[in-house]
């Protein structure tokens, strides 16, 4: 179909029909025709609505995995019918299609105007909000393409509230080998386990405590590696300060127990040869250093 922004309206309305009806794989593409037939009779070529369709039936898992993450405090079956199809959709395009085709700034932009026009009140700033956390994930991909913008704005960042964690490297010895125990996200990066430290919660307690709930391993705190900070951001709140104490903690080897929620889809132990091979994040490589260094002295 020639126009995207008429083919997205249409994914959406079918998608709104499938998930209010039980999400019926079986029935999508009968309920695609006839919404493309009621609302673009003789556009031409459907592909592209039908890839769209399947490619996010495919990954309708990791969408919602990726909506957890990136909105903790909306439940997904809470979150409106029509916004969570939006985001589907903008997610989908944001990370699994290519990027000369749909660029990033293109699949939010269109998402946003996808909730003005069929959400309720504060459904584009939703959208704008999880899509745009997701987007920073990302790296900000495409961030100064397309020549002059309007000026963006900013918000202070003394002013904006802080959210303090605790992390570990948590490692354990096995056959003479040492491991490490990291956990895989959303995103597709390998990280170090952490959790949120409540007001006035001693730092080494509560990581200790975050991560028994979130691997399942017990930990013996060695000592404080030392902290990162970096500006999230949560579609209700806006940006967000993370400040992140880390610790060397130290683990019996044994099996992970990854919890169910997080934005997390993996958890498991690595040797130090096997660490080069993992994409992680660059803010978390120096921890894990530090790390290896404490424990090999």
């Amino acid at each position: 179909m020639a126009n995207r922004h008429l083919s997205r309206s249409i994914v959406m309305q079918t998608l709104f029909e499938w998930d209010f009806n039980g999400c019926n794989d079986s029935r999508i593409f009968d309920i695609l025709v006839r919404n493309a037939g009621e609302f673009a009779p003789g556009a031409g070529d459907s592909s592209y609505i039908k890839d769209l369709i399947a490619g996010i039936l495919e990954k309708r898992t990791t969408l919602d995995s990726i909506i957890i993450k990136a909105a903790p405090e909306w439940p997904i079956d809470k979150i409106s019918i029509i916004d969570r199809n939006i985001l589907r959709i903008g997610l989908y395009e944001l990370l699994f299609t290519d990027r000369s085709e749909v660029p990033a700034k293109v699949a939010i932009n269109e998402s946003i105007e996808l909730a003005k026009s069929f959400g309720g009140e504060n459904s584009s700033k939703f959208v704008n909000g999880v899509l745009g956390a997701v987007y920073r994930e990302l790296g900000e991909p495409g961030k100064d393409d397309g020549g002059s913008r309007k000026a963006r704005k900013n918000v202070d960042f003394n002013k904006m509230p802080i959210e303090k964690l605790g992390g570990a490297v948590v490692y354990a010895k096995n056959g003479g080998e040492i491991h490490l125990a990291l956990v895989h996200d959303v995103f597709g990066r390998w990280t170090l386990s952490k959790g949120k430290i409540e007001e006035k919660e001693d730092e080494a307690a509560a990581t200790v405590r975050e991560i028994k709930e979130e691997i399942g391993v017990d930990i013996a705190i060695q000592g404080k590696i030392g902290k990162n900070e970096y500006v999230a951001s949560d579609p209700e709140r806006g940006k967000i300060r993370k400040q992140v104490t880390y610790f060397l903690g130290e683990a019996s080897y044994g099996d992970l127990t990854l919890e169910s929620s997080g934005g997390l889809d993996g958890a498991r132990w690595f040797s130090l040869e096997e660490l080069p091979q993992l994409k992680m994040y660059d803010d978390i490589l120096p921890i894990v250093a530090k790390g290896i260094q404490m424990i090999t002295k």
